[in-house]
């Protein structure tokens, strides 16, 4: 009874877990990654949320515009793209990058977004955060309390652009990581951040603004898609780039980095040559259970879903699986039930877990089960399907 009752506080926190998985950095691995010229940098795989390398990843640091990021998702999570937005008049004149805007113009939601990530306006920036957030102030606790979300423990915004303002206006590179990851899991976000140019709207001239996108890396690098450039004198250069090859996306954070567009392309190259994906889980794949359960004949235990991690070759002995049931007898009555996960771990951190459906021979004998078969199947496959299978 102790055990269904724990497995049933586990489906109602399940998603959340797996939220936290995926922010979450992991054990680094021992391969020599590639001299950089950044006081601080991170690596990430985009699907799983590994952390691949860090140097100082969790130094606090000066992030400049890569604050948008941030914006940028909480703008797309909690607005319209196609809600019409007046520039309110502090938006107007604001210092460093601009796309000119003028008080009250109008331009979508949409066009800010892409004057915000391409050309770095800060006008643009302020103009989304008193339209999401009602005033500055109010934007800015969206941005914390989506940074404590995803699990960024070391950040803190004051405002929505990266200008120097306050010593209180920081982040990490694997946090920065954290949070380009994120946000690239959102099609939208993907889609901005890999447009090298789009024009806009430009209310009461005769032409349009054509916005050209700063991020030399979408041209620089095969397979680059995102996501950020930044930079102020006290911040000096950083870059959020990623790429993706062969299915595979990952991103890279460089902070105060000289030379970033060669960093990033370093790491990048770096992670794509020594971390490939193996399939830890299949889907349907038969899991035997190690602890005490009467399996009746005919019955069997089948993962939902894939589960697939990046690895270097020297770490697959490292890694184990534990089946945790809330059912200590399975029956044919059973089928397509929901009885518990795989959790898979590497060394001694859980990296991720595979919920556990029974599966029966001949479908004839779960009849009696058959409305519930279909509720726990159908409401894994929306809610939680994606996140193993990506």
């Amino acid at each position: 009874m102790k055990v269904r009752k724990l497995l049933s506080g586990v489906l109602v926190v399940f998603l959340f877990i797996q939220v936290l998985l995926v922010s979450a950095p992991d054990v680094q691995a021992a391969a020599s990654p590639p001299g950089l010229s950044a006081e601080s940098a991170a690596l990430i795989d985009v699907a799983s949320g590994r952390i691949l390398y860090a140097k100082n990843g969790t130094k606090k640091m000066r992030i400049a515009s890569l604050t948008k990021t941030m914006t940028a998702i909480v703008a797309i999570e909690s607005g319209k793209l196609d809600t019409v937005v007046t520039v309110p008049p502090e938006a107007v004149g604001v210092e460093g990058s601009s796309i000119y805007l003028k008080r009250n113009e109008k331009l979508t939601l949409e066009e800010l977004l892409y004057g915000l990530m391409l050309r770095s306006g800060n006008d643009a920036a302020v103009t989304i955060a008193t339209h999401i957030g009602g005033s500055l102030p109010g934007f800015v606790y969206m941005m914390n309390e989506k940074a404590a979300m995803i699990g960024m423990n070391h950040t803190n915004f004051t405002n929505p652009h990266g200008l120097d303002d306050s010593n209180m206006h920081y982040s990490t590179a694997e946090d920065m990581a954290k949070l380009s990851a994120y946000a690239l899991r959102n099609p939208v976000f993907r889609q901005i951040v890999s447009t090298k140019v789009k024009d806009i709207s430009w209310e009461g001239e005769q032409w349009d603004r054509r916005l050209l996108n700063k991020n030399k890396m979408l041209h620089l690098y095969n397979g680059a898609d995102g996501v950020k450039t930044g930079y102020t004198k006290l911040a000096k250069r950083c870059l959020a780039s990623s790429a993706t090859r062969d299915g595979r996306q990952l991103a890279t954070i460089t902070l105060n980095a000289s030379d970033d567009w060669n960093d990033s392309a370093k790491l990048l190259d770096w992670g794509f040559a020594h971390f490939p994906i193996k399939e830890l889980v299949s889907q349907k794949e038969n899991v035997k259970p190690d602890t005490p359960v009467t399996m009746e004949a005919g019955t069997h235990l089948v993962a939902m879903n894939a589960f697939r991690y990046p690895l270097q070759p020297s770490e697959a002995e490292d890694v184990h699986k534990r089946i945790v049931l809330g059912e200590s007898i399975i029956n044919g009555k059973m089928n397509g039930k929901l009885v518990g996960f795989m959790q898979i771990y590497l060394k001694d951190n859980m990296i991720g877990q595979v919920p556990l459906l029974v599966n029966v021979d001949s479908p004839t004998s779960a009849k009696p089960e058959a409305a519930g078969r279909s509720f726990w199947h159908n409401f894994w496959e929306i809610v939680a399907g994606g996140l193993w299978s990506a």
